[in-house]
C-alpha cells in the first residue's frame, strides 16, 4: 500500500521518521545471526566491514548539529577523520556490543546537519552495503524507495547522486521511479539507488545501453 504521505512533493520529515526506524529494526533483524567471521566481512564501503559500517550508522544517529560541527573543528575539518573518529566511538569491543549499540539508537530522531531524506538514503545504502556481500536480500517497501531514489536525483550531498546520473535515464521497473534523458538504465528501485549513489556491484542487476556508463561513474565509496 502506498503511502499518500511520501507521494505529495517531498515528504516531510515527520513522515520520514518511522520510516528510518523501520529500516533501522529491519537491519538489526538480518545480523542478529551473524557469526564472528561474518561481521568481518568486507562491504561494499571500500576498506570497511560490515561491523564497521554498522558502527558508522549508530555514529551518525548519535550526532546533533552542534556534536557533529564540534568533531569538524576538532578533526580541523577534515570530515573523513570525523567520519573514522566517530565510528570508533560507536564500534564497541565485540560485535554483539556493535548491534547492541546499533539496536538503542534504532528509535533515534537525532541527526547531524543533513534532511530526513538523507538519513533514510543513508540507512537504506548502507544497509545494502552490509547485506548485499553477506548474502542477504532485502526489497524494502517500494514506496520508501522510491521516495529515496527521488531525493538522490536531485542531490550531490554527502555522495555524488546527480551528477552521476547526467545523460542517463533510469527507468524502475518495480516501481514509478523514473528520471532523466539518454542512454536507458532500467532495473530495480533499490539497484538503481545503490548505482546512484556509487555501487557498482548493483549494475550487474541493472540492464539497458547507459549501464556501462553508469558503472564507469562508480567508483570507491
Amino acid at each position: 500500500m502506498t503511502d499518500p504521505a511520501l507521494t505529495s512533493g517531498r515528504p516531510c520529515a515527520t513522515a520520514i521518521w518511522p520510516l528510518i526506524h523501520a529500516e533501522r529494526a529491519a537491519l538489526a533483524a538480518d545480523l542478529a545471526g551473524l557469526t564472528d567471521e561474518q561481521w568481518e566481512t568486507p562491504s561494499l564501503c571500500a576498506g570497511l566491514t560490515v561491523r564497521e559500517v554498522l558502527a558508522h550508522l549508530t555514529a551518525g544517529a548519535s550526532l546533533d548539529a552542534v556534536r557533529w560541527l564540534a568533531g569538524v573543528i576538532r578533526c580541523r575539518f577534515d570530515f573523513d577523520r570525523q567520519v573514522a573518529v566517530r565510528l570508533a566511538e560507536q564500534l564497541g569491543a565485540t560485535p554483539g556490543e556493535t548491534l547492541g549499540r546499533f539496536r538503542r539508537i534504532a528509535l533515534s530522531r537525532t541527526k547531524p546537519p543533513l534532511p530526513a531524506l538523507a538519513m533514510l538514503g543513508e540507512t537504506i545504502v548502507h544497509g545494502e552495503d552490509i547485506r548485499r556481500p553477506l548474502g542477504i536480500r532485502r526489497d524494502p517497501p517500494i514506496d520508501v524507495v522510491t521516495a529515496t531514489a527521488e531525493y538522490y536525483r536531485g542531490s550531490d550531498l554527502v555522495v555524488v547522486a546527480k551528477g552521476r546520473i547526467d545523460g542517463l535515464e533510469l527507468v524502475a521497473d518495480d516501481g514509478p521511479f523514473r528520471t532523466g534523458s539518454g542512454s536507458l538504465v532500467s532495473g530495480r528501485t533499490v539497484a538503481l539507488v545503490m548505482a546512484m549513489t556509487g555501487r557498482a556491484a548493483y549494475c550487474d542487476d541493472l540492464e539497458g545501453d547507459g549501464v556501462e556508463l553508469l558503472r564507469s561513474r562508480c567508483g570507491t565509496v
